[in-house]
């Protein structure tokens, strides 16, 4: 005998699938916001019209990738299981109730055998998403937030060899070097010559710096032999990706993502590097490309941390007339040891003075682009203060300052703005909310791509589908009229 409960299983009901998604559903509010038909048009040279099977429709094979990226399922197999027996994804996907839902091998096979990733249609997703917001006035672009975070690579930490690569061109050397023989000239010293091929020049060689001075940002614009090659653990997985570290964290091979936000915690634009890369380097290809945006001259401030306050970074965006928000940056100097603030620079004799008053003078300008400033040994031998100072087995203390450094020092003066703490406290609110929503509920944690490009790819898709999240939300929002 049938209970009722089983019978209630065997009804038929005429309905459509149209009634059974709420209103109120997400996947509702996104289809209102866009219409992702124009990716039929981005690759459409990739198919054949006369032979072969009809294929499947390129919009559908995205929007599962969107539904699993908006919705946090972190694979497409469990996106298809979740497809086939929910209604809502059906209606967003336009499959019936019965229709067949692709296999999940169908998404591979169409990314890599026909090449969706060298189209960047997950760029132009990003772009006509984030033009949809820009049009809506949601974009507040008076200050925008850079900050990098890692993403952990598709690959095995214990399997790697040990490789030695050329140390990352910097954009910026050719007008460090400038600067530097324009420095020397003005003391006197003859200007530093190209290195040949072998690493050899003419020049003096630079002069060792105190082990206890202040030398965070000593490798920007490094150029020196030593430095050329440097030796790094290479994932025979993915070699590509970088081996990261940072204080108490897991040590695993990452990719670095540096990324730009408004103040709505919109996504402007974002950039991927290797993890071992570090976030001053990685800034430069993301800032360039945030220059040629059309609402570029809309932005008034940069707001990010203290490992983006370098000088080279400083000169960047205040000779291009923006306003760089930094905070503080402790020097990293030993506990027992004087800190650098505490020689004070005079600027028209050009020399330091120690804490016991005592002058040290210019001796050189560096490859690194760093003016060493030397005391006298016979003051530091009698000095009472030696030892807070300096353990030169010679008695010479060694200041450093970067030809760039007033960059820097004006920067500094941003903090004592009424504005500075208005707008730099924001950055928990948008840039660091966007990294904790993306890891949390939409799978930036880690990838599971292989080759920078392919990550980049798929990071740039989880933004996208952040904006859209967010897009459509507030676009449901009723208004005020």
């Amino acid at each position: 005998m049938m209970s009722v409960n089983d019978k209630v299983q065997q009804e038929m009901y005429v309905v459509t699938i149209e009634e059974l998604v709420p209103e109120e559903h997400l996947v509702r509010k996104i289809d209102k916001v866009i219409d992702f038909s124009f990716i039929r048009d981005l690759v459409k040279d990739l198919y054949c019209e006369n032979n072969g099977r009809p294929s499947i429709d390129p919009v559908v094979l995205y929007k599962i990738i969107i539904i699993s990226k908006v919705f946090g399922i972190n694979s497409i197999r469990k996106t298809i299981k979740e497809i086939e027996v929910n209604i809502a994804y059906r209606w967003f996907l336009r499959i019936g109730l019965t229709g067949k839902v692709p296999h999940f091998s169908t998404i591979s096979t169409n990314y890599h055998r026909r090449k969706f990733h060298e189209k960047e249609i997950e760029k132009k997703i990003f772009a006509k998403i984030l033009s949809q917001a820009i049009n809506h006035r949601l974009i507040k672009l008076e200050e925008v937030f850079a900050d990098s975070t890692p993403v952990k690579a598709n690959a095995n930490k214990r399997k790697y060899v040990k490789a030695y690569i050329n140390k990352v061109y910097r954009e910026y050397e050719q007008e460090l070097m400038e600067a530097i023989n324009q420095d020397r000239i003005k003391h006197g010293l003859e200007p530093l010559k190209d290195k040949d091929d072998n690493g050899n020049n003419n020049t003096e060689n630079p002069e060792t710096i105190d082990n206890n001075e202040n030398r965070e940002n000593l490798e920007v614009g490094s150029n020196n032999t030593e430095e050329k090659k440097k030796e790094i653990k290479q994932s025979t997985t993915d070699p590509e990706s970088g081996y990261f570290h940072k204080g108490e964290k897991e040590q695993c091979f990452a990719y670095t993502v540096t990324t730009v936000c408004d103040r709505n915690g919109f996504v402007l634009d974002c950039h991927v590097e290797a993890g071992n890369v570090h976030d001053s380097i990685s800034f430069f290809p993301l800032y360039n490309r945030m220059k040629e945006k059309p609402y570029s001259q809309e932005i008034w401030y940069w707001v990010m941390d203290s490992a983006y306050k370098t000088p080279a970074i400083c000169k960047k965006l205040i000779d291009d007339g923006y306003i760089p928000v930094l905070p503080y940056k402790r020097p990293m100097t030993k506990k027992e040891y004087f800190k650098k603030y505490e020689y004070v620079y005079d600027e028209f004799y050009d020399c330091y003075l120690c804490p016991n008053n005592k002058v040290l003078k210019y001796k050189t300008t560096d490859r690194k682009g760093y003016r060493l400033y030397e005391s006298n040994p016979e003051d530091c031998a009698a000095c009472p203060l030696r030892f807070k100072c300096t353990n030169n087995k010679n008695n010479i203390k060694t200041v450093t300052r970067h030809v760039w450094a007033n960059y820097v020092e004006e920067v500094d003066e941003t903090r004592y703005k009424t504005y500075f703490n208005e707008i730099y406290n924001k950055r928990k609110e948008t840039i660091e909310r966007v990294f904790a929503d993306g890891k949390e509920n939409h799978g930036l944690r880690y990838t599971r791509k292989r080759g920078r490009k392919k990550v980049e790819a798929d990071v740039t898709l989880i933004f996208a589908c952040m904006n859209l999240k967010k897009l459509a939300m507030w676009l449901s929002k009723p208004r005020m009229s």
